[in-house]
């Protein structure tokens, strides 16, 4: 049994189809798969039971990076071929089954789901192996932990860095929910400048700095031994949710019904506009302004500490 699947180039995208892996390998426990995605989440899919490889698409020129793939796969016969791209490439190489997607206005959960008819959406899954698991432990150590994840990938969608200060303080405070806890900071290398202020305002003491130093396979495994995440919408809110934590995701120019994080103990909060009215008319979604501006700590605050009360409340079976 062999299993291509083709997924995103982005984080978070890449971790909300991954339940479709976990699901195939449940009915095809011996199967042979390769995975296709960009170079960025690549790293998340190394310890996937019976994989072959991890075919990484780096974007070039005229699309070279699909004649890349489709070269390295055509030669097999595939018997399922998943492709979340939606790319003319399923089409081109020998399967006995394609599941292509089709644009849904469904959470990308359910739409996964759907591109195989499954009755219920499949939860993203991350397979993480016991070295990864003790270099996590070796990293935070133990206690409680807060995690934070205070970028994103367009300045639009970041929550402004002086309200992450002021999140952690009272989060960690003696009469927050988390009091006296380490504080674990999450980002890729380029992004160590926007969060420089965040870092130096943290204990060090209490400080677990992974700002551009783990890869994102050890990151889902920091996450997993984190107590609770907050974090503007990216990949990294959706690793959280993945590793069945309590995820607060912070929303501005992106729409929850498509990419709230999924999950139990997974929550979303905005400010005072909706999706709808805050990218009305010409928005510009490249554009260099925080539109994050309207969602106070006071907001994120209550909204963290009611998740935390009822995720205490499902653990006890009150």
């Amino acid at each position: 049994m062999r299993i291509l699947f083709i997924t995103s180039t982005r984080i978070g995208d890449a971790v909300l189809s991954s339940g479709l892996i976990a699901h195939l390998i449940s009915r095809h426990p011996n199967a042979h798969i390769t995975i296709a995605c960009g170079p960025l989440p690549a790293d998340l899919f190394r310890d996937v039971p019976g994989l072959d490889r991890v075919h990484i698409m780096k974007k070039t020129a005229g699309g070279g990076h699909w004649l890349n793939l489709w070269l390295a796969s055509v030669g097999t016969f595939w018997d399922v071929v998943v492709d979340l791209r939606s790319s003319a490439l399923s089409w081109l190489v020998p399967a006995k089954k394609r599941f292509v997607y089709r644009k849904s206005d469904e959470h990308r959960v359910v739409s996964a789901g759907q591109l195989l008819g499954l009755k219920e959406p499949p939860a993203p899954k991350i397979f993480a192996g016991w070295e990864v698991r003790a270099k996590a432990k070796d990293l935070l150590g133990e206690g409680p932990v807060l995690a934070i994840g205070p970028t994103a990938n367009w300045i639009g969608k970041a929550w402004p860095i002086d309200r992450f200060q002021q999140l952690v303080k009272r989060l960690t405070a003696p009469a927050g929910i988390l009091p006296g806890a380490k504080v674990l900071v999450l980002g890729a290398p380029h992004e160590r400048d926007m969060v420089g202020d965040l870092l130096v305002s943290i204990p060090p003491s209490r400080l677990i700095d992974q700002v551009g130093r783990a890869d994102l396979l050890t990151v889902y495994a920091c996450l997993e031994r984190s107590s609770f995440y907050v974090g503007n919408d990216s990949g990294l809110m959706h690793l959280a949710a993945a590793a069945g934590i309590p995820t607060l995701g912070l929303f501005g120019p992106s729409n929850e019904q498509h990419y709230r994080p999924w999950g139990a103990q997974a929550r979303s909060v905005r400010g005072p506009l909706s999706y709808q009215a805050m990218t009305q008319g010409d928005f510009a979604f490249d554009g260099r302004e925080c539109h994050m501006q309207g969602l106070e700590i006071d907001t994120v605050c209550a909204a963290a500490e009611e998740l935390w009360h009822e995720s205490r409340l499902k653990m006890t079976g009150e």
